[in-house]
């Protein structure tokens, strides 16, 4: 997870972020790909040396993912990841699946290929990241294409409730399927999805998002197909 503020894996600076809001994005990427571990209390001062920053933001961006139910604050001591249930994990697929798979299903429209085509080099930079096992930049990459081609529903308020059921995932079974080399097939599914959508096929849309949030669930799991 160790990287340079430079590297954190973020935004473009053109969206003008503050380091707070970097850090807090960049820790919402560790605690989704897994590298920041369920039970594990982690100290600000480690953290904003493994960032290169000071810690005053990295305590900062702390609190603000304990007021999410991310991390808890352990007394002198840091911020403890939270806990995850199974139970947990398939409430959020559910609602993942209700909310998502029919939204992009109904964008499926030739007409709006060139949208669609937009995303293409979003989707190419996920399976660059998965090759090159390179999980913070896969992470960040997939949360902005997902919530980008939302955004096409013209439903700011369904790409937020969205946005939050992502960032209380953990891939833990990322890292097992970079090491394997067959993270990209999961990528894949990203490319194969925007030509679903430009050829304006809502029904071959509609069952690969349904297999990837599936797929993703059993990554959540440590359990990929």
């Amino acid at each position: 997870m160790a990287r340079g503020a430079e590297g954190l894996g973020l935004p473009a600076v053109g969206e003008r972020l503050s380091l707070r809001e970097q850090v807090a994005q960049a820790l919402r990427g560790a605690l989704v790909a897994g590298e920041m571990r369920p039970g594990v209390v982690y100290s600000a001062p480690v953290l904003a040396a493994q960032f290169g920053v000071s810690a005053t933001p990295v305590r900062e961006a702390m609190l603000d993912l304990a007021k999410e139910g991310l991390v808890e604050a352990v007394r002198n001591k840091g911020f403890r990841v939270t806990e995850m249930s199974e139970r947990d994990l398939d409430e959020i697929t559910e609602l993942r699946q209700l909310i998502e798979v029919p939204t992009v299903a109904r964008l499926a429209d030739p007409a709006r290929a060139a949208e669609f085509e937009r995303l293409r080099p979003l989707a190419r930079e996920i399976v660059t990241a998965a090759v090159r096992g390179d999980l913070l930049t896969y992470v960040n990459a997939d949360l902005r294409f997902h919530l980008e081609l939302l955004g096409m529903s013209g439903n700011a308020h369904l790409v937020e409730v969205v946005r939050d059921l992502r960032g209380r995932a953990r891939l833990y079974g990322l890292k097992g399927l970079a090491d394997r080399g067959v993270l990209a097939n999961s990528a894949h599914e990203h490319l194969d999805l925007l030509d679903a959508l430009s050829r304006g096929d809502g029904t071959a849309a509609e069952h690969l998002m349904n297999h990837h949030i599936q797929h993703v669930r059993g990554i959540w799991a440590n359990k990929p197909e």
